[in-house]
């Protein structure tokens, strides 16, 4: 009766994880196709960021981004909490509590689209913060609490996401003038015209989110032999 109800859990929460990155990829996707720039430009992970794709005004399907990374990313906490009812190892549950603040603040990013500048550019730091914060506490799970969500390419991807989010917050503190004043990279998410074909706040943010989301799902496809009946 226990396993069974465990196994009904594990479904659940692997059925909510997947449906909520197939909403985010799906949202993206369909975002970046249908971007258009006022001089009839469409969009590049070089140069445009993930805000610009949700900037009431200046993108004409900006409510889809913006829905898919709210629904997307709360179905993926949902994910986080069922995954806490089923955890193999006491040193899970704060890595699931990581990483359901790494996708709450993404939903907030949705939540809170550039136009409310201040709120959208607090939930875009703190998405890299926790992003970073619940790739080390995977590390301490598979370390200590040697847990059975590993694989080698799940090990290598938390890594990638580690470096890549630590690069986005850290680097405009390095004083390389990558933007003016070297502020930080998530104030620097909107920038007017004239800016080069290669935009560094917005290739370490594209890198940062694709290691991010390919180690979420990888971990998701760790968990799935758990869910068979």
């Amino acid at each position: 009766m226990v396993a069974r109800i465990k196994n009904k859990v594990s479904t659940l929460a692997f059925r909510f994880g997947m449906l909520g990155i197939f909403g985010l990829l799906l949202g993206l996707v369909a975002s970046v196709l249908t971007f258009e720039q006022y001089d009839g430009r469409g969009f590049s992970f070089l140069n445009h960021t993930l805000s610009e794709l949700g900037n009431y005004g200046h993108s004409y399907f900006a409510v889809i981004i913006n829905g898919s990374l709210f629904f997307g990313s709360l179905s993926v906490v949902l994910f986080c909490l069922f995954s806490l009812q089923i955890a193999d190892s006491p040193w899970s549950y704060p890595f699931f509590v990581g990483l359901a603040l790494t996708f709450f603040s993404l939903a907030a990013v949705g939540l809170f689209p550039i136009n409310v500048y201040h709120l959208h550019t607090t939930a875009l730091q703190y998405f890299f913060i926790f992003g970073c914060v619940s790739s080390v506490l995977y590390g301490l799970y598979l370390l200590v609490g040697k847990g059975r969500l590993f694989s080698r390419a799940t090990s290598i991807l938390a890594t990638c996401s580690f470096i890549s989010m630590s690069a986005f917050l850290i680097v405009p503190l390095l004083g390389l003038e990558l933007t003016e004043g070297d502020r930080a990279f998530y104030q620097e998410m909107l920038v007017e015209m004239h800016r080069p074909d290669v935009w560094w706040p917005a290739v370490f943010e594209w890198v940062g989110v694709a290691c991010f989301l390919a180690w979420t799902t990888n971990v998701m496809l760790n968990l799935r032999p758990s869910f068979k009946s």
